[in-house]
Formats: C-alpha cells, structure tokens, sequence
C-alpha cells in the first residue's frame, strides 16, 4: 500500500525474506509441506517446501493491482495480486471483482495501475524415493526447534483431518502445552537414530483417502514417478527467473501457502460450465482438473524465494559454494577425519558383502561416482557396476538395497522381473488431453541411487511396453538420458543416476564395470545376519557415512600434467605387454577408479600412487573373472 507508486516494493519483499533466511536456524523454524500435513498449517503463511519439478505449466496472468468500488459508500481501495489466488474483497464488492469490470477499469484513469501480469506454476513432487532416515533427520531437526521455541502450528480450518475431533479442552491443553501436540504426530517407536519416527501425519494416510475429487467420480492421479509414493504435490507458482528451471530439478522453496477453499468452488463451476458450452473454454474438463486440482489435495505456493538444491543430504550444508562461509569449516573439519571414516565404512560394506573386500572397494567407488561433465553426449562420471554372482531367489540383494538406502538421501530398488518390464511405466509421456507430463519411473532427480535387481528375471516373454522399457534402461545407463515420449517426437533429458545392477550371471544390461562376489562367509540366516549388522552400527557412524558419500560427489578433481604423461606411458607399456585384452576401454575404466579412489582418500588430485592401486584394483577384478569363465565354461 505504501509503495504502489514505486515498483520496487516487490524486490524488498524478496530482500527481506532473504536475509531473514541467513540468521541462525531462521529455516528450521520455517514449517515443511514435507512434514507438516496441510491442514495443521495456516493459510497465506510462509511454508517450505522440499520438491523435484515434475512438469510445467503453460504461463498464467495475474492481477498484479487491482481495484475495488464499495457500492454503499463509493469508496475505492487498491490491493496487490501477488503472492494469492483470490482476489481480496468484502461481501459488497464481490459481484464487481470480475474480468469484465477489471477491464473496463483499465480504460479509465486507473490503467496505469491496473495491470496484468504472469507467473510460472511448475507441477512438483516430493524427491522419489526419498530414504526414511532423510526424513527422520529433517523432522527432527524441525521439532527440536519446535520444542525449544515452544511454537505452535495451528490447524486450518479450510481442511477437516480424517479422525476424530479433538475437544476444546485438548485444544486449549495443546495451546498451553504444544509438545503434547508433537508428540500426538510422532510415532512412539524409536529407529537407529534415536530419533521417533514420524508418520508424516496424515498426509500419508490422506494421499489415499482423499485422491478423490468431490465434483469428479474418477480419482486424480498425483502424478508420483514411483508406485507407492507418499506425500503432497503442490502448485508451485513463480513469479521470477523461472527459465533458470528445469524439469527434473530439485528445489527448495520458499512461500506463501494458498488452499483458498474458494479455488475448489470456482473450479468446479469452470468444469461445469465448459461442459455445458465447451465453445466458452479452450481447455478440456480434464485438463481444467489436472491443472486445478482441490486445494486440500494439492496446495499451492506462491514462491518468495526458490533455489536449486547441488545435494539433498540434511547433514551437509546446503551451499558448499561460499568459501568464507561456515561450509568450508564444516568440509575442513570432516576431511580431517576422513581416513578413518573411510576405514569404517569400508569394513561395513565388506561385511554387508558377505566378508568380499574387493566388491565392497567397488561399491564404495559406485556410491561416489557422478557425471561431472558431458563430451558430445558421452557423459563423463558414470560408474554403473554390475554385481554378479549374487544367489538367484534370495533375500540378499533385498537387503543390500536396506543397506544402500541407509546411506544415501534418495534410492529405488526395480525389480526386473517380466510382471514389471512389461506393465510398468518406465518412460514419461505426455498427455495431450490433459495437457500434463504423465510422469514414469525413470523421471527421478540427479544423483538417485537406482539398484536394478535382476536376480528376480524368470523366463518369460517381453512384450513392446517391455522391450521399451529395457531399452531405456539401456540407454540410461550408457548415456545418462531418459528419451520422453511426446508422441510425435521423443525429447532428451539428461540424467545423473547411480545404477547398481544385481545378477546371478553376467547381466543382460550393458554396465561400467562388472565384479563378481566371491563371499568368504555364508550366514545361515541372511536376515538375522544383515539386521545385526545394521543394529550394531552406531547413528552417529552412520550418519559420518552419509556426509562422506555425500561430500566426495561435491569435490573438484584434477590431473597434473606430469600424472598424465606417467599415465600415457604406463598405457603404451601395458599396450606392449598385452596388445590384445588391453583396449581404451580399459584406460577410461582405469583412470575412472583412480579417480574414485582419490576422492574416496579426499585427495583432489591423481598420484602416482593412487593410480598404481587402481590397476592393481582392476587386474584382480579381471582375474576374477576370468577364474570364473574357466570354472562355469562361459563367460559371466
């Protein structure tokens, strides 16, 4: 109101909210779409919220200032339309806030102020296939400054919970004590990192009760990448420097929380009357439902500020890019104690590999493995490896996945199993009648650990939809990309995806790299084996394990130019000694595990050394297989 001359006002917002954000624990305080279910958060309040950018919507305008006419008294009032929905006006003004009015107000005087504007809605989703521990870190983090500060999240009371009411005296008692209202949303059972789970609250439970539309017999679909996701999809609305995203990018914004009961009433009177006269409305009633969904199912975020997240580990700073901020502090102190950590975990994975410290060397190099740059459409990073020789049926590679999970922020286990191949849907596509991205299992966010399990293959038939889907599993693993179906064209979209593949043989998947298990220990109870294992290991370990994987992805890296010559010759010299099984292949192989391997020590850059472990590394893997090639009579 006081700077409506001044265009300027709206950078003060975003100023403001900005610096506000840097003070100590200023975003912890913040409440989560994430964590907090919609109805225990007020309207038009600041929220955050955690997503992965799932589609974009076309462009939408806005009022950006508009005016009102009181009827009764003739008195005109100015409003701003940024950061809302619905338009703000009393019961006298309500039949005058239309399009029609607006517009013959522009003709008058008034047009300097009254104008439109437009805005960005991106369509998002929680990260898929977010770990537990992930969310555990963060809702402990939110409630311990909840706790401390003793704040309260009220309930909205646009949006009725699916369980009984609470009284008015547990309400006041919840005013008077708000850890009794903590402690009604957290699980009473503890995890390994002692810390309660909780239940995400009901916006679990509620992403199934309440899929269903109240004007429309048919569910919505929320659009999740993976089967079985939880948690709410929002409308992200932007209202600057939306070119800077992407599909597929992970943000974390800021903003204000929209779920305007208003917006199901006027939606659904939109559907209505387009399906009366569908010449007054360019879009389909099934488009109008997809791009305006209830509010109480998925909310929208008027952004004030948004930013692209390099990891999405809560136990690392969010930028490591400042060096005079505390996160050069943070790395210093943790590289310090690096070797250790490295030790630690090494020992860790040997044991969760059935005592095989070779392949637990590999995996070590595979989890820190990422596409750092692309030449031409090579990318440059990728370490896919296959584990073969994992037992056929078992629920080995079930819980080598429980112990990945437990390391990294974001994992998905795909059983290949011809069920799946030939009815899941792997690759994005768009629908043209909705106008949306209907989303697949490979539209995942960067860095996501994907653990392929083809121990569960049978032999079957592969019908299109799996030969399809094979070959984009194939793609992605070579080349990183996702090729999305948009019918009349595919369109590229590049990936950054940890693959594993677990097989009894040599997998049907091209790979990196292949190292076959050779257990020293054989549990007689693989469950109870692999449950100790976890069990014994200490929260606060595991959680160093989490930074490390984590932080090395983050490094830069680099080779001196007396390293590479050292390198070249060493090449021609095994060239000499073996022309024929010594290839290029074998040098890119070489060089990509002294690089992991350097990075996993925490040194930044390739010493002789370290390059000399690699090809001492790489000459046991081969050995290993060739032992195996002479002892089954193939190759695997």
């Amino acid at each position: 109101a006081q700077n409506v001359p001044n265009s300027d006002w709206e950078k003060k917002v975003t100023e403001y909210f900005k610096e506000k954000l840097k003070e100590n624990n200023a975003t912890n305080w913040v409440p989560s779409l994430n964590d907090v279910p919609v109805h225990y958060l007020k309207p038009n309040s600041l929220v955050k919220f955690r997503c992965m950018v799932q589609d974009m919507f076309d462009p939408e305008f806005y009022m950006g200032v508009y005016e009102t006419v009181d009827l009764n008294t003739n008195a005109r009032v100015l409003h701003f339309g940024k950061y809302r929905d619905v338009a703000e006006c009393g019961v006298s003004y309500t039949h005058y806030i239309n399009f029609e009015i607006i517009e013959s107000l522009r003709m008058e005087k008034t047009s300097r102020i009254m104008k439109s504007k437009q805005r960005q809605t991106f369509y998002c989703v929680p990260v898929p296939g977010e770990s537990a521990w992930f969310v555990l870190v963060l809702n402990c983090q939110y409630y311990a400054y909840i706790s401390a500060s003793q704040a309260r999240v009220s309930p909205s009371t646009s949006y009725t919970p699916s369980r009984h009411k609470r009284s008015y005296e547990e309400d006041e008692d919840m005013d008077l004590h708000p850890s009794k209202q903590k402690e009604q949303h957290i699980g009473s059972g503890g995890d390994i990192h002692g810390c309660v789970e909780p239940k995400r609250f009901e916006t679990e439970a509620s992403a199934g009760h309440h899929l269903i539309s109240p004007n429309c017999s048919p569910p919505l679909d929320l659009n999740f990448p993976l089967p079985g996701e939880k948690g709410p999809a929002c409308l992200v609305k932007v209202y600057e420097s939306w070119d800077s995203f992407k599909v597929n990018d992970v943000l974390e914004v800021y903003g204000i929380l929209s779920v305007d009961p208003v917006l199901s009433i006027v939606n659904s009177e939109e559907r209505e009357s387009s399906a009366l006269d569908p010449m007054e409305c360019m879009d389909t009633a099934e488009e109008q439902r997809v791009h305006s969904p209830p509010a109480s199912l998925v909310p929208r975020i008027h952004v004030i500020l948004a930013q692209k997240l390099q990891h999405i580990n809560p136990l690392l700073p969010a930028c490591l890019n400042e060096e005079e901020s505390k996160t050069c502090e943070f790395v210093s102190n943790f590289m310090s104690e690096l070797s250790p950590v490295r030790a630690e975990l090494f020992g860790f994975l040997t044991h969760a590999l059935l005592g095989d410290s070779l392949a637990a060397e590999y995996l070590i190099l595979h989890l820190i493995s990422t596409v750092y740059a692309r030449r031409d459409v090579l990318p440059l990073g990728k370490f896919t490896v296959n584990l073969s020789g994992c037992p056929r049926n078992s629920i080995f590679t079930e819980h080598i996945y429980r112990i990945i999970q437990q390391l990294v922020p974001a994992s998905y286990r795909l059983q290949m199993t011809i069920e799946n191949m030939n009815h899941s849907r792997f690759i994005p596509h768009k629908d043209y009648t909705a106008n949306r991205l209907v989303s697949g299992v490979l539209q995942l966010a960067s860095n996501t650990s994907l653990v392929v399990d083809e121990t569960q293959l049978e032999q079957g038939q592969l019908d299109t939809t799996g030969v399809h889907n094979v070959t984009a599993l194939g793609n992605l693993i070579t080349w990183q990309k996702v090729d999305y179906d948009f019918s009349y064209h595919q369109m590229e979209f590049p990936c950054n995806i940890n693959i594993l593949i677990t097989s009894e043989g040599r997998s049907l998947l091209p790979s990196d790299c292949q190292v076959h298990l050779q257990p020293q220990i054989i549990p007689p109870n693989m469950e109870e084996y692999m449950n100790s294992l976890l069990t014994a290991v200490l929260p606060s370990v595991l959680n160093k394990f989490r930074i490390y994987l984590s932080l090395l992805r983050l490094l830069d890296y680099s080779i001196s130019d007396e390293v590479t010559k050292a390198v070249e010759e060493d090449f021609v010299e095994m060239r000499k000694n073996d022309p024929e099984s010594i290839t290029a292949d074998d040098l890119h192989r070489t060089l990509l595990v002294a690089r992991f391997l350097s990075l996993s020590a925490g040194q930044t850059t390739l010493s002789r050394e370290r390059w000399l472990r690699a090809k001492q590394l790489e000459a046991l893997r081969k050995a290993r297989l060739q032992q195996q090639k002479c002892v089954n009579g193939n190759e695997l």
